[in-house]
């Protein structure tokens, strides 16, 4: 994560807002006398949400390892030529 004081940041700020937005990289910007926050985009925010929703939900979780478990023993379910060729879109 790139870090820019938050004058640096005022000063470019469409630049680095172009940047982050773009790039998909968030920013960490610092305060001379505070604490630093990190700029991101909303789409990435919000992908982070999900990502930790999941990750706090144990039945999800279970349910990941589970289907991990049965993918790896080759025990899973086996889609049929047609079914993945509309999954894959041929």
């Amino acid at each position: 994560m790139d870090t820019v004081t938050v004058n640096q940041f005022r000063d470019k700020l469409k630049s680095f807002v172009e940047q982050v937005v773009t790039n998909h990289t968030p920013l960490k910007v610092t305060r001379r006398a505070g604490e630093a926050f990190v700029v991101m985009s909303a789409d990435d925010w919000e992908r982070e949400q999900e990502t930790l929703y999941v990750l706090q939900n144990s039945s999800l979780m279970k349910q990941i390892a589970e289907s991990l478990a049965t993918h790896n023993n080759k025990a899973g379910y086996t889609p049929t030529k047609e079914e993945m060729n509309e999954i894959t879109g041929i």
